[in-house]
């Protein structure tokens, strides 16, 4: 599977962004898809999640109310919605998905996962 994430940029506080993933090698709507984000010096920290349907997200409590993460099947994209954005999301943020088909339609992001290469998202104070 390949997953190519893009939309990062630089922004200013306050202001917003759209990231895109687009996957390709398998049936992209078998598979629950997410999204991580490592700022320098910093683990890895999860952001978003999504079911194979679209129906189940989850999201980390530092982007509630401000994020929302959304997917086209027919597109095989899987999108990360950023608003209000503020200094700390500074990060590289990358997309994963699974690496086993999802049982149901509801199921999250089980593991383990493949990682994409990521995309620079710098918010400037």
């Amino acid at each position: 599977v390949q997953l190519q994430a893009s939309g990062g940029g630089l922004v200013q506080a306050g202001g917003s962004l759209r990231l895109s993933c687009a996957a390709s090698g398998r049936t992209f709507s078998n598979y629950a898809m997410g999204w991580f984000r490592q700022a320098p010096g910093k683990e890895r920290e999860f952001v978003a999640q999504i079911s194979r349907s679209g129906g189940t997200t989850a999201l980390a409590d530092s982007v509630k109310g401000r994020f929302t993460i959304s997917r086209d099947n027919a597109k095989n994209t899987v999108y990360l919605q950023m608003n209000s954005l503020k200094p700390e999301d500074t990060a590289v943020y990358h997309c994963v998905t699974d690496a086993r088909p999802s049982s149901t339609a509801t199921m999250l992001l089980q593991g383990p996962m493949y990682w994409g290469q990521g995309t620079q998202v710098t918010v400037s104070s």
